[in-house]
């Protein structure tokens, strides 16, 4: 069973894919997303310069590879690899989820890809150049909030089949329905972006 619109994942059970409207499922919107920002994370930094004197202290995530970590940063031009410690301790919870889920519904192993993390105000005063639907409340600006593809995904072994890319949407919007369940974060299915817009709660 394939999906029949890009927001869509197909319903199955526990081993098996499960698949539901993922625009209608994650959609919390920007003031959600911003009021648990501003509980836990920083207080937005004019440049990249201010990133080592942040009022909470960041954790850098740029060095994952592969194999070392449930997840992969991919190349960043409008963000930097830092976060807060409860996104970073979600980030690794979503990587290993998804990981565990794939091999227990028999696909290949897979690691998430984070497409966009920390903005400064010129990192976003840049975007806005570029991308009109960028917002000048950015809930990236607090060190809370993380972009992962639902497109891209990091394969383990290139012997390998390859899976389908619906299916590992599909599994990786599960393991963030059970992290949302579970009062972890918000999620936005961002449809120009392709990815899964996700803040820290806790």
């Amino acid at each position: 069973m394939s999906s029949d619109s890009d927001s869509t994942v197909v319903r199955k059970k526990p081993n098996r894919i499960i698949y539901w409207n993922c625009k209608k499922e994650f959609n919390d919107m920007n003031d959600t997303h911003l009021a648990a920002a501003e509980k836990i994370g920083i207080k937005p930094l004019a440049s990249r310069d201010d990133i080592p004197v942040a009022t909470k202290e960041l954790h850098y995530i740029g060095g994952a590879l592969r194999y070392e970590e449930p997840f992969v940063v991919d190349k960043l031009t409008h963000s930097s690899p830092f976060l807060v410690k409860e996104a970073v301790d979600l980030l690794h919870d979503i990587g290993k989820n998804f990981q565990d889920s794939l091999k227990n519904k028999h696909l290949p192993p897979y690691s998430v890809l984070v497409s966009s993390v920390l903005r400064t105000d010129a990192d976003v005063k840049k975007l806005a150049k570029r991308n009109i639907n960028s917002s000048q409340r950015s809930v990236h600006c607090y060190g809370t909030t993380i972009d992962i593809s639902y497109k891209r995904f990091v394969k383990h072994d290139d012997e390998m089949p390859d899976a389908n890319q619906v299916h590992l949407k599909a599994v990786l919007a599960e393991v963030l329905r059970d992290l949302k369940k579970q009062g972890r974060c918000y999620v936005k299915h961002e449809v120009k972006q392709a990815c899964f817009h996700i803040t820290a709660i806790k």
